[in-house]
């Protein structure tokens, strides 16, 4: 019999006995639903509701299944997940195998369906627009978070109908990249474009009317949300990726690096932090995983060694006055 001690939730310190007038001295039996004082045993309350799950199995199929809550709604879906959804599998509740006339009756059932779970134009545009949400959200392999809060960005777009006139790809573009940006993962708007279906130049004009009129916070970039992924698509070995955290938290602040692109500082710090551990990359090569160009990574390399009181032409060495 599982028996434990009243807690303070259950039942208030300055509560007494009603027998004898003895003082926070109960105890509770979660099975046979009672609470009985310890000093007189009077009985105080039975018939307890068990608010518990109920773990029993009724059949062998439900031994391993304990679950007692369906999906949990998703902004991922059209109708977020709340309605019911017909399975492709030609079979019966025995597992037997349906054919014949049967099987097209459960085919045309199933396009009824699907047909009726698709209201109006809004949700049409919904289906299409999650679509393309999850296939370059899947290309550019970004977590369920992010999709899940650039699936809820757009559909504020389409309450606010700033869907009307612009382009589903477009929009979708435009949201997957400020949910980056919020999450702190950020991504380029050359990165969102090279696996949309338009540019960069649509990207970005969408993106701003898409924050102007949402009133969208997007916090400024910083370099160290790149450092993690330039180094990983680099090869960089975990010494050097510390080393550029380290060297971008004694620069960043800094008024020298003021009004600088977050990739160019984030390229030149992985450089020079490559220097510094001997497991260097040419400039080129950091150049072209950042999407940045070889002269901003040197402008950005002398700047970040000026700043640390490092020589450009050899920073191992500091710089003798």
């Amino acid at each position: 019999m599982e028996v434990r001690k009243m807690s303070e939730e259950d039942i208030k310190p300055d509560e007494p006995c009603a027998e004898c007038g003895a003082e926070d001295d109960w105890t509770q039996d979660d099975k046979r639903g009672e609470e009985w004082c310890n000093a007189c045993g009077f009985i105080r309350e039975a018939y307890q509701i068990d608010y518990g799950k109920d773990w029993r199995v009724f059949s062998d199929g439900e031994g391993s299944d304990q679950e007692r809550t369906g999906m949990p709604s998703t902004n991922l879906l059209h109708d977020k997940g709340l309605t019911t959804d017909m399975g492709w599998q030609n079979k019966d509740y025995a597992g037997g195998a349906i054919t014949g006339d049967s099987a097209k009756r459960m085919n045309r059932l199933r396009r009824q369906h699907a047909r009726t779970r698709v209201r109006n134009s809004t949700e049409r545009n919904l289906v299409l627009a999650l679509g393309e949400l999850d296939r370059l959200a899947g290309r550019m392999g970004l977590s369920h978070s992010v999709r899940e809060e650039a699936a809820y960005i757009y559909r504020k777009a389409v309450e606010a109908k700033l869907v009307r006139g612009r382009s589903i790809e477009g929009m979708v573009a435009a949201c997957i990249f400020t949910a980056c940006r919020r999450s702190g993962n950020a991504r380029t708007l050359d990165e969102v474009g090279a696996y949309s279906k338009t540019g960069r130049k649509e990207i970005g004009r969408t993106y701003r009317a898409l924050c102007k009129a949402l009133k969208i916070h997007v916090p400024p970039t910083l370099p160290t949300e790149y450092v993690p992924r330039f180094c990983t698509d680099l090869h960089l070995p975990v010494a050097v990726q510390s080393r550029a955290m380290t060297l971008l938290e004694g620069t960043q602040s800094h008024e020298a690096m003021a009004g600088r692109g977050p990739t160019g500082i984030a390229a030149a710090s992985i450089y020079l932090a490559g220097i510094l551990e001997n497991n260097r990359r040419t400039q080129r090569e950091v150049a072209d995983v950042a999407g940045v160009t070889e002269v901003t990574i040197r402008n950005r390399f002398k700047e970040m060694c000026r700043v640390l009181g490092l020589n450009p032409d050899s920073p191992c060495d500091p710089i003798v006055e």
